[in-house]
């Protein structure tokens, strides 16, 4: 393939990446009707992962992290939540950048570095528009946030460009509200997407000339929520339904296998993952 051929596939792919995304918007006649936001996350969901991610630290995305820093290195985490990538790796790590959107959740992240010896520095804000504020590292993370950029292109460019070593992403396989689709038709008879896919990542990735690797895995469950009660409102609200709609959101929820013994969280789209790697050029 020609470099015009590579150009020309490159656009192609991001342009369908984009309107993959797009697609996932809520209809006005549905998000007129809510007062309360369907896209919030409870903090309580990261700082869970945090906690369990570092009582366990396993799977691929942290191996190639431990790897790249070998005897010891700099770590930049581009979308950290509460440290749940970047903390494990606390044993090798010399200096912690984090970035994220949410001031509360870096908040908590400084306060769970602090035990392992790290200080980190925090930044709140967007990605790539901070990454001007932002020094190099040995190795960038970037974990569960892929799919919420629909510009594709300056993301990677500025991930790649920041990481002296490696990048290391983490995605789930598909779109990680996907498993929420059964319940947007069951309330509002509304057909949700199935794509974009991790799959046309590594293709974009490729296509943007990065030597990028992948390998799928599947992360053990874990208790997300601290109650079923819990889990009920983040999904009612994720949906689109008022409060009175409570008892019907966990009766849907109960007839499908869910209980409070099973807490995980239906915004991840299950535990079918992809790390992706590869080289940084800073």
């Amino acid at each position: 393939m020609t470099k015009g051929e590579g150009i020309v596939r490159a656009t192609a792919l991001l342009r369908a990446w984009a309107e993959h995304l797009a697609a996932w918007r809520i209809p006005e006649s549905i998000l007129s009707g809510v007062t309360e936001s369907p896209w919030v996350l409870p903090d309580e969901v990261f700082a869970r992962r945090a906690d369990h991610y570092l009582a366990a630290p396993c799977g691929p995305s942290y191996e190639r992290a431990m790897e790249a820093l070998g005897p010891g290195g700099s770590v930049l985490d581009v979308g950290a939540g509460a440290g749940a990538a970047s903390l494990p790796l606390a044993p090798r790590t010399t200096a912690l950048t984090a970035v994220d959107s949410h001031q509360p959740l870096l908040d908590d992240l400084v306060r769970r570095a602090a035990p392992l010896g790290l200080a980190p520095v925090v930044v709140c804000g967007t990605w790539p528009e901070a990454a001007a504020t932002v020094p190099a590292a040995d190795v960038v993370l970037c974990h569960h946030v892929i799919y919420n950029v629909a510009d594709l292109a300056p993301f990677i460019a500025a991930l790649t460009g920041h990481a002296r070593r490696l990048v290391v992403a983490e995605i789930t396989v598909r779109h990680p509200l996907a498993d929420l689709n059964p319940y947007w038709k069951q309330f509002h008879g509304l057909d949700r997407p199935e794509g974009p896919t991790a799959e046309q990542v590594i293709e974009i990735l490729q296509a943007l000339g990065l030597q990028v690797k992948a390998e799928h895995w599947t992360r053990p469950a874990m208790a997300e929520y601290g109650s079923f009660a819990t889990l009920v409102d983040v999904t009612r609200r994720r949906l689109c339904l008022p409060p009175e709609r409570r008892d019907d959101v966990a009766a849907a929820l109960t007839n499908a296998g869910l209980t409070e013994e099973c807490l995980s969280d239906l915004g991840s789209s299950g535990r079918e993952l992809v790390t992706l790697w590869w080289p940084g050029e800073a």
